[in-house]
């Protein structure tokens, strides 16, 4: 069933939180060509915009980037995924995983927690191959691989996509987010990239232990963080460019890319999806 989600969810979705979507968007998403529509910011155990999300496409993937496992119960969460599988057959990816430190009280042996919570969601009913994880570093990637239908990694380089492909092997679905500013001005949009990577992200043990692993240096990840960080967590510049940028995870091995666009807070979205999705080839 793996295959059958590349083939479901193509190359490029787009990546918002939960909180920043509603149906009118995910028909502009559908409509643009996108495949999915990841949900960012730790959706309740509930997945009622789930429901609302596929209630109003056709073909759109919605997909969890991620449910949190220390704030939704495991045995809601598969009830949750029977009631839409059983609406919207084999459009629901869903995506777990362990957040950050920095924000969970009770985090504590996450990988262990992590492994449980599989587990538990499995034996629950949930399929392997409509579930995938947040994984960063080599023992969830190797869970993921072994346990799931692939991983989810959050602000991660092209560099270390060709590495978790090495890691995951050929069959595993590789689902990675990457931020992008469409701004001719090189400058304006680093800034912008910056402003949006700094906080929270450089400020989460979980990301900067994942960038240490890269070879990225203190340095890089002091003030903000270096241009050459920034530039390789950011795709920036003209949409043709932009577009080149987040393909390079399609040639290091992903499967897919979770745009997340930035851009000003009053800003339409979809005007930036529109363009990208034309400079894509979607």
């Amino acid at each position: 069933m793996v295959p059958a989600w590349r083939e479901r969810i193509g190359r490029f979705g787009v990546w918002r939180g939960a909180y920043q979507v509603d149906g009118d968007l995910a028909v502009g998403v559908e409509r643009l060509g996108y495949g999915a529509l990841w949900l960012g910011g730790s959706p309740g155990a509930g997945l009622e915009i789930v429901d609302d999300l596929l209630g109003a496409t056709r073909t759109l993937v919605v997909a969890t980037g991620i449910v949190n496992m220390w704030q939704s119960d495991a045995g809601e969460v598969a009830a949750s995924f029977a009631r839409i599988e059983a609406r919207h057959p084999g459009r629901f990816l869903l995506g777990v995983g362990a957040g950050h430190p920095e924000a969970t009280a009770q985090y504590a042996r996450p990988y262990e927690t992590l492994a449980r919570y599989v587990d538990d969601l499995l034996a629950a009913g949930v399929p392997a191959a409509s579930l995938v994880l947040a994984a960063l570093g080599p023992r969830v990637l190797r869970l993921a691989a072994e346990r799931t239908a692939g991983a989810h990694p959050y602000l991660v380089t092209a560099e270390y996509t060709r590495l978790a492909r090495e890691l995951l092997g050929a069959a595993p679905l590789l689902a990675v987010e990457h931020k992008a500013v469409l701004d001719a001005d090189g400058d304006a949009a680093r800034a912008l990239g910056r402003s949006r990577v700094a906080r929270p992200y450089l400020g989460l043990v979980n990301y900067t232990s994942n960038l240490r692993r890269l070879g990225w240096t203190d340095a890089d990840l002091a003030d903000g963080g270096s241009d050459a960080l920034v530039d390789a967590l950011v795709a920036h510049g003209d949409p043709p460019h932009a577009a080149e940028q987040l393909t390079e995870h399609l040639l290091a091995g992903a499967d897919h890319v979770c745009v997340q666009l930035l851009g000003q807070a009053d800003a339409d979205p979809m005007d930036g999806y529109r363009v990208l999705a034309g400079a894509l080839g979607l």
